[in-house]
């Protein structure tokens, strides 16, 4: 269960073998440690104790700590990490060697399959519904498809002979993945392209909150692989940048916050900003999409599964990877 604390005020203690939260003095809610396995909290003033940290601690439950705007400043999660000494050796010599361009390059070929099957989900709704539209649309994927056959060309003997190229060709594809959701908003909402951090509009305050949502997911997935979050190869190096979750999240970023943004919004989701802000309802109920979208269902090694668990799977295939105990091959969802 991912429990979210976004009431201001609100208190996070232990009673028992449960987690009590508390609001204004009364017990609003109590879950069983056991039944837990992260715990977001995305509201200023909020009170945890040392006794609910040591429990979770013990219960392998990971506490992130977002700010409303959805950036993510700390993140708790057990001192030991799972793995062996041996994974984060090779992590850090594979930054070095082709190893780190075939990770790189999996990364963004995950993405880009993504985007592209992501557009052909919604897409194929508007068939007839919409021919011109879809028609459109349709265009943009194929000249994305037709770039994303390039990527196997780029060559080099390490991450920073060829990442430029690389991100650039990640970049015009992306250019092309945007207009496309433009398209498919059917004028439901302004849209007026990706935008990052500041942004004030709604659809990209969904899309920048969600994916403070899945990169905590992201983080925690690649910990308990044993795998050091600041050592990415496609994303580049700075004090405090946590370069291999920027790395890994980008073959999520579609399936988990994406589809769940796009049809939230084309269904009419009444999202409210308050002084440059999602508001707390509209959050909350973002939230709720995002772990539903986690817990959903896709094909994956011969049977399906839930979303979040798929990432931990790829985290563990990235380390046995990194060891040279097996390829890598980046998830794709289906459409």
């Amino acid at each position: 269960m991912h429990l979210f604390i976004s009431n201001y005020g609100a208190f996070i203690g232990k009673k028992s073998e449960r987690l009590m939260v508390k609001e204004n003095g009364k017990v609003v809610g109590e879950y069983p440690f056991h039944d837990l396995e992260h715990i977001t909290i995305d509201s200023l003033g909020v009170t945890i104790s040392s006794d609910a940290i040591k429990e979770c601690s013990e219960h392998g439950i990971t506490i992130s700590f977002m700010t409303p705007g959805g950036d993510s400043y700390a993140l708790l999660y057990q001192p030991t990490l799972n793995g062996t000494v041996l994974t984060r050796r090779e992590q850090l010599f594979a930054y070095r060697d082709e190893r780190g361009i075939e990770m790189a390059k999996c990364f963004v070929k995950g993405k880009i399959g993504n985007q592209i099957n992501t557009v052909k989900y919604f897409a194929k709704y508007r068939k007839t519904a919409n021919p011109a539209e879809y028609k459109a649309v349709c265009s943009l994927v194929d000249e994305m498809a037709m770039l994303a056959g390039t990527l196997p060309q780029i060559k080099g003997t390490c991450i920073d002979e060829v990442r430029g190229s690389i991100m650039a060709l990640e970049g015009r594809i992306s250019n092309l993945y945007w207009e496309c959701v433009k398209l498919l908003f059917s004028g439901n909402v302004q849209f007026p392209g990706r935008e990052h951090r500041g942004a004030q509009d709604p659809v990209n305050s969904l899309l920048n909150y969600g994916y403070a949502i899945l990169a905590n997911q992201v983080e925690r997935a690649l910990v308990m692989a044993g795998l050091d979050p600041f050592g990415g190869f496609l994303h580049v190096d700075r004090p405090g940048k946590k370069s291999l979750v920027y790395d890994f999240i980008e073959e999520f970023r579609q399936p988990v916050v994406d589809r769940a943004v796009i049809a939230a919004v084309n269904k009419g989701m009444d999202i409210k900003i308050e002084d440059g802000l999602l508001d707390l309802a509209t959050r909350k109920s973002l939230a709720a999409k995002i772990i539903e979208r986690l817990e959903a269902s896709e094909r994956f090694q011969g049977r399906k599964q839930s979303l979040k668990t798929i990432i931990q799977a790829q985290a563990r295939r990235i380390a046995t990877f990194l060891r040279g105990e097996a390829k890598y091959k980046p998830f794709i969802c289906g459409w």
